[in-house]
């Protein structure tokens, strides 16, 4: 049986590095998939022109690389928010982030319901249908484009486990899968290679990355008391038949000095391959 596939996310270099660049960058320590972040200003739609969309399309195929998944962090704006400007809002964006999708060939687009950490959140039915509404508005809006909509499992939303993925993603059409997050299921305890084989064939996506269950963070593997088993993991993954991409998330921002991401990223790939994934490759 074939490695399980690396990409590598454009998460610690938002700051640091337009989107364009941090491709490069990444491309630089021997990588041809990618997930690029959606968030300004590293890289936003509706600020490209279709001379920069060309660039980097060109440079994709040039250097026989592939962005895998957009991921869309939704720090500023939420899909079942109260405000049904803010929902149109979001939705709208996620327009934008399709389109550039299906421009530049990337097959998914991670979507995931709004957080929750007020005092008095709204009802969870209320939030439930309007996120369900808008995801069925973007499944129907990226027929006939090659994008798919996948749905993440996130601890601070009202969605945190794999069964509520499941089942939303149920509600909302057979078209939609699931980006799995090992890590976000470790979180929250789940049986992580329970979960994987719950949700089978809606794994179209997969993050990985370790946390303590003191603070929720998305390090290195095999950080000091983490909590994510990639052997587990790579286990279930083989079991449901699973050949997409498993995808590097570790979220620390090179612009603070007091983190090491170009050193993370190959730590953490070199532990995933003891594991069953692909081995790394130089530059």
């Amino acid at each position: 049986m074939s490695d399980l596939r690396v990409a590598v996310s454009t998460f610690p270099y938002l700051y640091s590095h337009s989107g364009f660049a941090a491709l490069k960058h990444i491309a630089g320590m021997g990588y041809r998939n990618f997930e690029m972040m959606i968030f300004p200003p590293h890289l936003w739609p509706a600020d490209m022109t279709p001379a920069q969309k060309a660039e980097v399309a060109s440079w994709l195929d040039g250097e026989g690389a592939r962005i895998t998944s957009f991921c869309y962090p939704l720090l500023d704006n939420n899909p079942n928010s109260v405000c049904r400007i803010m929902r149109r809002y979001t939705l709208d964006r996620y327009k934008e982030a399709i389109a550039l999708a299906a421009d530049w060939k990337c097959p998914y687009v991670c979507a995931i319901p709004g957080p929750v950490n007020s005092l008095i959140d709204p009802p969870v039915q209320w939030m439930r249908e309007w996120f369900v509404e808008g995801m069925k508005e973007l499944v129907d809006f990226a027929k006939g484009s090659g994008v798919e909509i996948i749905l993440e499992n996130v601890p601070f939303t009202y969605l945190p486990t794999a069964k509520d993925m499941l089942d939303v993603a149920n509600d909302i059409g057979p078209e939609v899968g699931i980006n799995f997050d090992v890590c976000n299921s470790a979180f929250i305890k789940e049986d992580v290679g329970a979960a994987i084989r719950m949700l089978g064939k809606r794994i179209k996506n997969v993050h990985i990355s370790d946390s303590t269950f003191a603070v929720f963070k998305h390090d290195r593997l095999g950080i000091a008391s983490g909590i994510v088993e990639p052997g587990p993991a790579a286990q279930a993954l083989r079991e449901i038949g699973y050949d997409g991409i498993t995808v590097l998330e570790i979220i620390a921002d090179a612009m603070n000095p007091a983190n090491t991401p170009d050193k993370d990223i190959p730590a953490s790939h070199d532990i995933l391959a003891a594991h069953g994934w692909e081995k790394r490759r130089t530059a």
